[in-house]
């Protein structure tokens, strides 16, 4: 077995480690900020949307069997149509998310990273 490293992994850039002044400089600066606006504007009306979509769904189930029973197609009724709806919006959601994280949250979190690590 040979004990010389390969190439790719001898030639990876040294890492700077930042210091908890680092953060703090960071954490007070502009693009800080811009990115947890960023994410910010996206997280908290989404899930707040969800939560709400979902409190519906459970309030319906329990105080309103009857609207939940009404037969949608054959055997399927309204409850289970929403129930696979709330799965649904999960995953759309999700995916929404991945998007606009790639667009506007990982970039400026990728800057900030590399200017603190060098």
């Amino acid at each position: 077995m040979s004990t010389a490293e390969p190439a790719a992994v001898a030639e990876r850039p040294v890492r700077r480690e930042p210091t908890a002044e680092d953060f703090r400089e960071v954490r007070a600066g502009a693009r800080f900020q811009e990115l947890r606006s960023k994410y910010r504007s996206f997280n908290f009306p989404m899930s707040v949307a969800f939560f709400l979509w979902y409190i519906a769904y459970v309030v319906a189930a329990t105080f309103f069997p009857d609207l939940m029973a009404v037969n949608v197609y054959g055997s399927v009724n309204l409850g289970i149509v929403l129930g696979v709806l709330q799965f649904v919006t999960t995953f759309i959601i999700t995916w929404v998310y991945v998007r606009y994280a790639n667009k506007n949250i990982e970039p400026r979190a990728a800057a900030i990273r590399t200017e603190m690590e060098g």
